[in-house]
């Protein structure tokens, strides 16, 4: 079966200003089978905070930043640093340190990380990220990179990052871990995505299966 409206927001509750185009950026895309469509709303849900967040704040305190990037902000001593300490509460000062340099961003004096910040409902990060799921759909994301945060991109956008990374094959294999490392790089979240998936998978009726 695929989902409803109506399960979707037993899922989400505050998911209604998505509606109109969450379900057919799924049913574009190949998220249109039920194992497809848990592992899919497992993984926007705990990237988008319950499709609530759609933009990255980066409002983090010095013990945030330790815990999220401790090779850059945490000491010997597993305290955070002085950089931490001197960035904490400025999310535009984070952005542009902790993603300068990457994924087709300049340097930090640039601005592009605060620019092409996480958006979207899989969170799209990155000046090169921008671009290319901005060709994939047909707009200009990395010259006005607001319209990710807007609702009928930052669903069409997840929808076709999600069927571009092969992510349905692998739901259809049950590799959810493999799924969260293509997203995240690693399995930041990973507790909360597994519930996620399994509140996903009763509501859809799919047997249980064993995280791969």
């Amino acid at each position: 079966m695929s989902i409803t409206a109506e399960q979707l927001l037993q899922l989400f509750p505050k998911a209604a200003p998505l509606l109109p185009w969450l379900l057919p950026a799924m049913q574009a895309r190949g998220v249109d089978t039920a194992i497809r469509q848990a592992a899919f709303l497992a993984q926007v849900g705990h990237e988008s905070a319950g499709l609530t967040r759609w933009v990255e704040s980066l409002a983090y305190s010095a013990q945030g930043l330790a815990d999220t990037w401790p090779r850059r902000f945490r000491n010997a001593a597993g305290k955070p640093t002085a950089l931490a300490n001197q960035l904490a509460y400025q999310p535009p000062a984070i952005a542009n340190q902790v993603y300068a340099g990457r994924n087709g961003n300049g340097d930090e004096a640039s601005g592009d990380g605060w620019l092409y910040r996480g958006r979207g409902l899989l969170q799209v990060t990155g000046r090169a990220n921008y671009r290319r799921v901005g060709d994939g759909l047909g707009q200009p994301f990395e010259a006005a990179p607001q319209l990710l945060a807007e609702p009928r991109w930052a669903c069409e956008s997840a929808a076709w990052w999600w069927s571009a990374a092969g992510l349905n094959e692998l739901a259809d294999g049950g590799r959810f871990e493999d799924i969260t490392r293509r997203i995240n790089g690693g399995l930041t979240g990973q507790a909360e995505r597994l519930k996620l998936w399994k509140r996903a998978q009763e509501l859809l009726a799919i047997p249980p299966a064993p995280a791969r």
